[in-house]
């Protein structure tokens, strides 16, 4: 039997690793590279849903870890490569508002006032010292650094992936704070949305800024018109 103090410690790398990948993806200007961080990022989750279910052995934890690695690690990152090798869009050199640096600095003062304020509230509680306390830390971190991904990154290639990244953070969050059950129906609702943007997306143009994916969103008839015609 593998020992829970190895597990636990393994645990802990696999925090590091999805910290590290969510600050390539928040500084990146490679679209190619930045697929497959998102795919590493995915399979970190696999991997630390596989040493969850060695721990307490649930097996929803097993189903979570399986479902994660055909569609977040073969499947969704083989469809978006595949679109963008044919339109050869390779790099995304445009951000708003802020910048990779600026973003990274932001990053780490979220994540420092997230511990800090979960760490205020479970003062003097053995949870602070669990798996569950850096559990909940990452997890939200993850969530507001792909939100950030979204809001300051121009394409919409790397705004769903930023999308992408904070359903990461919403799974990694619900293996360790919520019950399982519930992090389920929570993600098929939000695959579901997933999905749909997707769809739309790459129909639309996956090689287009924000302001042209809207222009072309007009022209397909997929949103109404902010003001009627004469």
């Amino acid at each position: 039997m593998i020992d829970p103090a190895l597990i636990q410690s393994v645990i802990r790398i696999l925090f590091a690793v999805v910290i590290v990948t969510a600050a390539y993806i928040i500084s990146t200007r490679n679209l190619i590279s930045l697929v497959s961080v998102y795919a590493v990022q995915s399979l970190t989750l696999v991997f630390m849903a596989l040493a969850l279910w060695s721990l307490e052995g649930v097996t929803v934890l097993l189903g979570i870890a399986v479902v994660t690695f055909v569609s977040k690690v073969l499947v969704i990152p083989y469809f978006i490569a595949s679109i963008q090798e044919r339109i050869r869009i390779r790099r995304d050199i445009e951000f708003h508002f802020l910048s990779p640096t600026t973003s990274l600095l932001l990053s780490m003062a979220l994540i420092l006032f997230i511990y800090i304020a979960l760490a205020n509230i479970l003062e003097g509680t053995p949870a602070r010292e669990s798996l569950f306390f850096f559990g909940a830390v990452i997890g939200l971190s993850l969530m507001l650094m792909g939100m950030m991904v979204t809001f300051s990154r121009k394409r919409a290639i790397t705004k769903v992936l930023g999308y992408l990244s904070m359903e990461n953070g919403v799974l990694l969050f619900g293996m360790f704070v919520t019950e399982l059950p519930f992090i389920i129906e929570f993600l098929i609702i939000i695959d579901l949305v997933i999905l749909v943007i997707l769809t739309t997306i790459l129909t639309v143009g996956l090689d287009s800024t924000l302001e042209e994916y809207h222009q072309r969103l007009h022209r397909f008839h997929l949103v109404g018109d902010t003001e009627d015609g004469p």
